[in-house]
């Protein structure tokens, strides 16, 4: 629960879960939004999504298609704008 400006209690929205898989030790979960990330350049080759595999510890980077895109911005996830230059 959070507090708003007046005082009053509101719900706190509920964390956006998605499914994610390791390709290293194969393990597979569910983890929140703010524990991807999501870099956007001008092409599919710099399009991706990142996160840390929390069985392994791995760093595990995925490309990312425009559906996939669209599921993380909606669900949360930060977001970096590669420049191309």
């Amino acid at each position: 629960m959070t507090t708003t400006a007046t005082g009053t209690l509101a719900e706190a929205p509920a964390p956006v879960l998605f499914k994610a898989a390791c390709p290293d030790c194969r393990g597979r979960f569910e983890l929140a939004s703010d524990a991807f990330r999501l870099a956007i350049g001008g092409s599919r080759r710099t399009t991706f999504y990142s996160f840390t595999c929390p069985d392994c510890g791995r760093a595990v980077r995925r490309p990312a298609g425009e559906r996939i895109v669209e599921l993380l911005t909606g669900g949360g996830v930060r977001t970096l704008r590669l420049h191309t230059g």
